[in-house]
């Protein structure tokens, strides 16, 4: 009971700070948001019994924010009661302060002291953020400093520990950065320049009698970014120092392993045509604040940002065989030190008027994605590998074909065609035994009604010779949104794995629901399976197990 009465406390915030208006005027401003994930999960004859604790899960997130003239502070109260939706980082358990912090900013300088979140670059060296549907929160609480003396100069500096759970890791955080604007300082009229270098350390102590063991480990970064015209590139450079070898959540204090990494990405935009290359290599670049958690697979302790860097899909059938970036270096159960690879993307405008544009134009976009192995010769028995090639392609782990073709047909008729052909190698991304070769064909159309009305029915088929799971060769899946009004709608969607060969497991992963938006509030409900597997955000994924329940989501800002 205490449970609810904490939600329904969270519930009246912004009814009270709305109430406090006339004071925000004299005394600062108050704002905040809410957000609330709940889940009843229930036992199904398809998906299976549910036999974890508590059928009703919940995820509460209450953050406060309070300005005043320069000076600033926040609070983020987080509750997971009884207890945290299916597969969440078990350390998010319980009600507590996730983060708080104060500070201070103007125009030179501005200074933080508690948790932050901070980007150094792409993130390849550094990056600390919040994302609630993957449960992660990797803050750093300690103190953030930044000084801009100039519109062409920005300095940072920083130093703490990452969030764990309500804890923090035991590894501390150094960082420093500069942001220089060389074309600025060079007053170049129509060319951009950007320079930007950045140091991070991670200092853990641990219990090793190798003399050789350093509890430091540095990392350094280089960019520099260009554009000029309708071209833009980018490239940075991070080398990561010597670090102890972790495996499976264990210290081999006798093998030290250094990493790499490089980005490059180039791109050219003009009206009806853009072209946008990106390029990576990674070679031992997994970097944790606590070094023992390297084995986790909840992308928690994580320093930088490493995505999987392929094209974000919109629908079901297009994201059951999804990449996950391989940056560890691991001779147990697989040997592999990386990844290399990049993707490509093409969006073209057809012209109105044309044979192929019609009345109102067509819209192309085509992606292209490879990614593989780093090339080398591994000794699995004394953990050492050498010979990596800097553009050495092993072991092929992912590649993907696609293409969308968007088009409008009248004021109220509108489709999307998309086909996807993808590449899969389960054994190297999540350790599943098989290859799989799939493509998914996806129709989609919208019909508006007037009056804020619209239909979208979207039909989709994925054919597949994955025969070595439970998902099976062969899906279908369709989906159907009413919108009532700018405020109402309501959908069904069901994806079914007929091909599956075991008739047992053949199952209609069906959802249906619907949402209320008013404002900053929105209030969606839904009832249905969750098809088990990977679930990914920009890139980053965690894994979710099959379940079959009902779903309340409730968000406000104030």
């Amino acid at each position: 009971m205490n449970h609810y009465k904490f939600i329904a406390a969270m519930l009246c915030v912004p009814f009270f700070a709305l109430s406090q208006e006339d004071d925000k005027k004299d005394y600062g401003k108050l704002s905040g948001g809410i957000e609330s994930n709940s889940q009843y999960y229930v036992d199904d004859p398809k998906t299976g019994d549910f036999t974890e604790e508590d059928h009703f899960r919940s995820n509460n997130y209450l953050r406060l924010n309070y300005d005043y003239k320069s000076w600033f502070a926040h609070i983020q109260v987080e509750s997971y009661e009884p207890n945290a939706l299916l597969n969440l980082y078990p350390e998010f358990q319980g009600t507590g302060i996730g983060t708080f912090a104060v500070g201070y900013r103007n125009e030179k300088i501005e200074a933080t002291l508690g948790h932050f979140y901070e980007q150094f670059g792409s993130g390849l060296i550094l990056r600390s953020w919040e994302d609630r549907q993957l449960g992660i929160n990797n803050s750093i609480r300690g103190a953030n400093v930044k000084y801009r003396p100039t519109n062409t100069l920005e300095f940072s500096a920083l130093y703490g520990r990452q969030r764990d759970g309500f804890s923090v890791s035991d590894g501390s955080i150094f960082g420093f950065n500069a942001e220089i604007g060389l074309s600025s300082l060079f007053n170049f009229e129509t060319t951009g320049l950007d320079l930007g270098l950045s140091y991070v350390g991670r200092d853990e102590d641990l219990d090793i009698d190798n003399p050789n063991f350093e509890s430091l480990t540095n990392s350094f970064s280089a960019r520099l970014d260009f554009s000029e015209g309708n071209i833009y590139s980018s490239i940075e450079y991070i080398k990561k120092g010597e670090d102890v070898y972790a495996e499976l959540g264990n210290i081999i204090d006798d093998r030290y392993f250094d990493g790499s990494a490089v980005l490059f990405n180039f791109g050219y935009a003009q009206s009806g045509l853009g072209i946008d290359a990106t390029f990576r290599r990674m070679e031992n670049m997994a970097f944790f604040s606590q070094r023992d958690q390297s084995a986790n697979v909840f992308n928690q302790n994580f320093i930088n940002f490493i995505p999987g860097l392929t094209k974000q899909h919109d629908y079901g059938l297009t994201n059951i065989y999804v990449y996950q970036s391989q940056p560890r270096l691991t001779f147990n159960p697989l040997f592999k030190s990386g990844e290399i690879g990049g993707q490509i993307d093409i969006f073209y405008n057809i012209k109105r008027g044309t044979t192929l544009g019609g009345k109102y134009g067509t819209k192309l976009a085509f992606n292209f994605a490879t990614w593989s192995g780093l090339k080398g010769d591994f000794n699995v028995n004394d953990r050492t590998y050498e010979d990596t090639e800097f553009f050495g392609f092993g072991e092929k782990y992912f590649e993907e074909f696609s293409l969308d073709i968007k088009k409008k047909w009248s004021p109220k008729w509108s489709s999307i065609f998309s086909v996807v052909n993808t590449f899969y190698n389960a054994r190297f991304v999540e350790d599943r035994i098989g290859e799989v070769n799939a493509t998914a064909i996806v129709g989609e159309v919208t019909h508006k009604l007037g009056g804020g009305k619209s239909v979208r029915m979207e039909l989709s088929h994925l054919f597949s010779d994955d025969q070595l799971s439970e998902r099976a060769e062969d899906w279908a899946g369709g989906t159907i949104e009413f919108n009532l009004n700018p405020r109402i709608s309501f959908f069904a969607t069901d994806i079914y794995n007929y091909g599956n060969p075991d008739a047992d497991r053949q199952i209609h992963y069906y959802t249906v629901g619907g949402s209320f938006t008013k404002g900053a509030t929105r209030i969606g409900a839904s009832y249905g399976r969750q098809r088990g597997g990977l679930v990914c955000v920009g890139g980053i994924c965690r894994f979710v197990p099959e379940n079959t329940g009902f779903t309340l989501n409730l968000s406000t800002s104030f």
